[in-house]
């Protein structure tokens, strides 16, 4: 009978100049079974460098860097690595900043102050391919992109159970799984299937288009 196979370690590089928050990252993230952290940097220009000499599979990345700003950092990291996952973890939170970040490449948002779980929950969605939104900012990125009701959409939004739009207006707010478990009394593998089913009856491939997609209907 063969064993159970041991969950991927994911490499991580941390993006950070305040040394406190750096070593605080790092020990948050080295306690994880399936994280390893791999490299440093405190520069926008190290990150470059860093990320092209140890090709990470995640990278922590502040915005408020010297010399090179994160967000310049990301979209030159992923242009020279586009299967990089990078995940903004950042005090910047105004619209200009949040899109910028979104649109050079990264995968996930988080502002600092956040748990650790959901930093976790970040990096998680990165890793498997999604987006991931910290509820700080998931509203003013929706506002963003929401255009006028599209019939289509809304014809798509209407396949779903009232389960699947209660757990579908959560994941517009950016709640995480383990959130939306908690507010909806459910499991977290319930979750994740009704998650998994949002996404084929809308034909979406991840959460952001999937909020986008109820935007767009006039579900919220």
């Amino acid at each position: 009978m063969s064993e159970a196979s041991e969950p991927a370690i994911a490499r991580v590089l941390i993006v950070e100049d305040d040394p406190m928050m750096q070593l605080g990252l790092e020990q948050s993230l080295s306690n994880q079974p399936d994280i390893e952290v791999v490299g440093r940097a405190d520069d926008g220009y190290l990150a470059v460098e860093e990320a092209t000499k140890l090709k990470p599979d995640i990278i922590v990345m502040d915005i408020g860097l010297p010399r090179m700003d994160g967000i310049a950092a990301t979209a030159k990291i992923k242009e020279a690595l586009p299967q990089v996952r990078i995940v903004m973890l950042t005090s910047h939170t105004t619209e200009n900043e949040v899109i910028a970040a979104l649109s050079a490449g990264a995968d996930a948002y988080c502002v600092k102050g956040t748990t650790v779980e959901r930093l976790l929950a970040a990096i998680d969605a990165a890793r498997e391919g999604a987006s991931y939104l910290d509820p700080l900012v998931a509203r003013q990125v929706m506002d963003h992109l929401k255009t006028p009701t599209n019939a289509a959409d809304a014809a798509a939004v209407g396949l779903l159970s009232q389960r699947e739009i209660e757990v579908l207006k959560l994941m517009v707010e950016g709640r995480s799984n383990p959130e939306i478990a908690q507010a909806l009394y459910l499991s977290p593998n319930t979750v994740k299937t009704h998650v998994r089913g949002i996404m084929n009856k809308l034909a979406v491939d991840d959460r952001v288009q999937a909020a986008v997609v109820a935007l767009r209907s006039g579900l919220v």
